[in-house]
């Protein structure tokens, strides 16, 4: 009785640790997912002009933010600036100065008055 006992505790410690393991591949699958994705946002943004709503440190932060964005309908991406750490939310991003910055105009008056203009390389 006692070995049956201990063998039904190795399976379980086995099984965890299978688990546990699975878990592991699991979050790093989804971390890569998420960084790709972010690459992705970056490099679409390049020869852009884009609408930043946000700029952030901390990637959580921005995410959270272009999070509070696309609740309000926008197509929000996060992209770091050049030679920086910071994060930027973008809610909208144009091929053309001219329209850009007419919708910056009207973004300013009407969703956020601190949006302003990155100009991507």
């Amino acid at each position: 009785m006692l070995r049956a006992q201990q063998d039904s505790i190795r399976v379980a410690d086995s099984l965890k640790r299978v688990e546990n393991r699975i878990r592991a591949i699991e979050e790093a699958r989804l971390d890569s997912i998420f960084q790709a994705e972010q690459e992705k946002a970056s490099f679409e943004a390049l020869n852009r002009f884009n609408i930043i709503v946000g700029s952030f440190v901390t990637p959580e932060f921005a995410q959270a933010w272009a999070e509070e964005y696309r609740k309000q309908g926008y197509d929000t991406k996060v992209i770091r600036m050049a030679d920086s750490k910071f994060e930027l939310v973008v809610a909208e991003s144009y091929d053309k100065f001219s329209k850009a910055v007419q919708r910056l105009n009207l973004f300013q008056d009407t969703v956020d008055i601190d949006s302003w203009l990155y100009v991507s390389k």
